[in-house]
């Protein structure tokens, strides 16, 4: 199995180049009504314009918001110090700075995490890989 979450933007072109920029991903298909973005091949994540309905009616309503309520879309990063430069280059509202998981003792995931906001407000969360956090 492969995840494959599609989002709806409201704009496609400007949300690939910022979570190309992100994620360190390449864009696998372009265009302004829907995007690919993939890492080595494989689809990291889809963007799909909220207007846009050719063959299936439209993704999600444009005047309903927060988007994505109830839901993080979760990255885990190799390179998560750089990821974490990379969000505030982008100047990424900050939702939680960065934190262990857990904040203390031992147990769960001992990871780093860093929780911010894309440019339609769906909140995205960087975290390190499991046990990286010493």
């Amino acid at each position: 199995m492969r995840p494959q979450p599609l989002i709806a933007v409201t704009d496609v072109e400007a949300s690939s180049r910022w979570y190309q920029k992100l994620l360190g991903c390449q864009s696998g298909h372009g265009g302004p009504e829907y995007e690919r973005l993939v890492d080595h091949g494989r689809i990291v994540m889809q963007l799909h314009h909220f207007e846009e309905d050719r063959h299936h009616g439209p993704i999600g309503d444009r005047d309903d918001k927060p988007y994505g309520n109830g839901v993080l879309l979760w990255f885990e990063m190799d390179d998560f110090d750089a990821a974490q430069v990379r969000a505030e280059e982008l100047g990424a509202e900050v939702v939680l700075p960065r934190h262990r998981n857990p904040s203390s003792g031992d147990g769960g995931p001992n990871h780093w995490e860093f929780w911010i906001r894309d440019p339609d407000g769906y909140t995205v969360v960087l975290a390190s890989p499991d046990g990286s956090a010493g």
